[in-house]
């Protein structure tokens, strides 16, 4: 770890040194590229150094101890080693996690799919609890949300719902809600009281750039559509619904959601390229991790992460057997609990493997 902490003080100040320079100074987008470098390794950096001078005032407080020439400066230096070996420890531990790999999809925006499974109209009503559930977290959070295309089933659920996340920092919290989430309740509609189980899947999508994802326009069917009922009468005047089809992959994106077709045509495209990173990324993870599954789950959308029981006024996230109450705050939006739980768990793994 020390050659490693070594190198990062030495990128840390050439990076210092350049951003001083008149010609980098002049050169605004070199100079934000620089900054952006650094402050990636700002925190590493003030902690090693933290840990330097920890350690520095260890050995001088053992040297008084084991010179032992004073009573009450050795007492003084016992009770100092005591609590610097606890900060030392500290501080090694937040070095430890500091160092551990950055996700570098953490910073995207997301694109969210969210569809209803077996359960019927249950399932929709359910799936629109999802929607409502991320998007007050969202609103939360201060970021934006916009609906990329939805399918409703007439009583208030949806039968599909897509839409996008912008913040700073939104896959590094919705990546953790990818899967089949389960709920347990008594249905609007039944008579006799009796308990359904019903479910959703939750796919969460980086948002994926240009450059990323080669798309050859050759390899794109492009129909234009009427839109359903959502959007109004003006909608089923002009054709202005996009789907987007890629012939190679087969991999389907749509969006009726604007009255422009030009505008589906972008959030279309947005929602190709991210399935089509998607698809890019688990191919990579797959050949590098093989079937090694994760203590968080295999993070693929057959496997059920979470049940929302609502006769017993709970939730059970099943990859790390944590159970909360107050269902009612957690559908409205207050998840930070159960996704911090879920991240925590899954830095210690990370820890862990790093360690063998």
């Amino acid at each position: 770890m020390s050659d490693r902490l070594q190198a990062i003080e030495v990128r840390y100040d050439e990076l210092t040194a350049q951003m001083g320079q008149p010609d980098v100074a002049a050169d605004h987008e070199r100079l934000g590229a620089l900054a952006r470098e650094r402050a990636q390794l700002e925190e590493v950096v003030a902690l090693h150094r933290e840990f330097l001078q920890v350690e520095k005032a260890l050995d001088e407080a053992r040297s008084i101890v084991a010179a032992g020439e004073d009573a009450d400066l050795v007492a003084l230096a016992i009770d100092e080693i005591d609590e610097l070996e606890k900060h030392d420890a500290a501080l090694e531990d937040r070095l430890k996690r500091a160092l551990l790999p950055k996700d570098p999809l953490d910073d995207r925006d997301v694109i969210v799919e969210i569809r209803a499974g077996t359960g019927g109209d249950e399932a929709g009503l359910f799936a629109a609890d999802l929607y409502r559930m991320y998007t007050r977290y969202a609103d939360d959070r201060g970021w934006k949300t916009e609906v990329v295309s939805a399918n409703e089933t007439g009583i208030g659920g949806f039968k599909e719902i897509i839409f996008e996340v912008h913040g700073d920092g939104a896959y590094s919290r919705f990546k953790y809600e990818s899967g089949v989430h389960r709920v347990q309740r008594v249905p609007q509609t039944e008579t006799q009281g009796r308990i359904h189980t019903s479910a959703a899947t939750v796919a969460v999508l980086p948002e994926a750039d240009e450059v990323e994802v080669d798309i050859d326009e050759g390899d794109l069917r492009v129909d234009i559509y009427h839109a359903s009922s959502h959007g109004g009468q003006n909608v089923q005047k002009v054709a202005s619904a996009v789907r987007i089809t890629h012939i190679p992959t087969g991999i389907v994106a749509q969006c009726q959601d604007e009255r422009s077709q030009a505008k589906n045509r972008v959030k279309a495209m947005a929602v190709l390229r991210a399935r089509l990173l998607d698809k890019k990324v688990r191919e990579q993870e797959a050949e590098i991790a093989g079937a090694r599954k994760a203590q968080v789950g295999t993070g693929e959308r057959s496997e059920k992460i979470r049940t929302y029981n609502f006769p017993q006024d709970r939730v059970t996230d099943h990859r790390i057997g944590l159970t909360l109450h107050n269902l009612p705050a957690l559908l409205d939006g207050k998840i930070d609990e159960l996704i911090d739980a879920v991240a925590t768990s899954e830095e210690a793994r990370l820890l862990e493997q790093a360690a063998v």
